[in-house]
């Protein structure tokens, strides 16, 4: 594995743990792709820290139950900047 994207998978985990981001998020703060961050946290971190990848899991386990609160709560948010 590359030096770069070690370091990336890294951090990345570190991110997730820290700020309970989505995949989403952490793309954006990473400028790299949501398939890249989920391949780098479900594949890439238990090979080189499982101890992290298991806080992490909890991190997106946590974040996949709250997803359909938040697409609701996008589409309120929606339609009352379309009333304002």
């Amino acid at each position: 594995m590359n030096d770069l994207i070690f370091k990336r998978v890294q951090e990345v985990g570190q991110y997730l743990v820290a700020t309970r981001a989505t995949v989403r998020e952490a793309a954006r703060a990473f400028a790299v792709s949501k398939s890249t961050i989920h391949k780098d946290v479900t594949e890439r971190l238990p090979k080189i820290k499982p101890d992290l990848a298991g806080q992490v899991k909890d991190v997106l386990e946590f974040n996949k139950s709250e997803r359909h609160i938040r697409g609701g709560e996008a589409t309120r948010k929606k339609y009352q900047a379309r009333l304002n």
